[in-house]
């Protein structure tokens, strides 16, 4: 019988931490698909910061190395310098890079900083509480904002792969999804993508993943599916906003 699937070789065999249908597992899996099929598994080093990510290096059989809140791009920028050879990415989630760490991943972006970063957008603080996060949606509750977020107060919920790709340095900007198969292959060729771009050391490569939040939306897994292509993908659309001929 012919095999059509397989365990991915530089994955942790461990039972997950994360809440039911959270969807960061997918993201991890899928990083370590392409590394594993470019061959690159004992080039890369991983960045992971304060959040839900802070978990991916229990998962990911790789170098990692955990940075403070909001700091993962300045640590990859260091590193970048130190290991020329090496593929490194950050894997950040939306309270850590666009509060904290929006100064950080700015100015990463706009000296084009030869590593990629991976921005897990769940639309809420996921580890400390489900507090309101830049990326909350209008009218979406938060444990700080139990009424939801309204503009008069709150502002509006932060673009992030607009406002990268506003960088000139930041040569490859997408947002995909992980709520449906079509959707997670997609994302899966971004990340490829942003490797490649690397690869040929072009400059900053950016992937934003809309990610699900089961446990701090007060939805079962199903309905977390359906609520984010309900109401964050128009919000947060599915696109990409820059890509090098080289990588297309």
């Amino acid at each position: 019988m012919k095999t059509v699937f397989e365990y991915t070789k530089n994955m942790e065999e461990v039972s997950t931490s994360y809440c039911p249908g959270c969807t960061h597992g997918i993201a991890h899996r899928l990083i370590m698909e392409v590394l594993e099929e470019k061959d690159i598994t004992d080039k890369t080093v991983g960045i992971a910061p304060v959040g839900c990510s802070i978990a991916a290096p229990r998962f990911m059989k790789i170098d990692m190395i955990e940075s403070f809140h909001g700091r993962a791009p300045a640590v990859a920028s260091g590193m970048r310098r130190v290991l020329p050879d090496k593929y490194i990415f950050t894997y950040q989630g939306d309270g850590d890079l666009t509060s904290i760490g929006g100064n950080e991943i700015l100015h990463a972006a706009e000296r084009g900083e030869k590593f990629s970063t991976f921005f897990i957008n769940n639309a809420i603080y996921g580890m400390t509480g489900g507090q309101m996060a830049p990326t909350t949606l209008i009218g979406q509750k938060a444990t700080t904002a139990p009424r939801g977020r309204y503009v008069e107060k709150h502002g509006m919920p932060l673009r992030m792969c607009e406002i990268i790709s506003q960088c000139q340095c930041a040569v490859y900007v997408e947002r995909v999804a992980l709520d449906t198969p079509v959707h997670v292959r997609q994302a899966k060729k971004a990340i490829r993508r942003a490797f490649d771009v690397q690869e040929k050391r072009l400059g900053f490569s950016f992937v934003e993943l809309l990610s699900t939040c089961p446990s701090n939306w007060g939805l079962p897994p199903v309905k977390a599916v359906e609520w984010l292509a309900d109401n964050m993908i128009p919000y947060y659309p599915l696109k990409q906003f820059a890509c090098p001929e080289e990588v297309k």
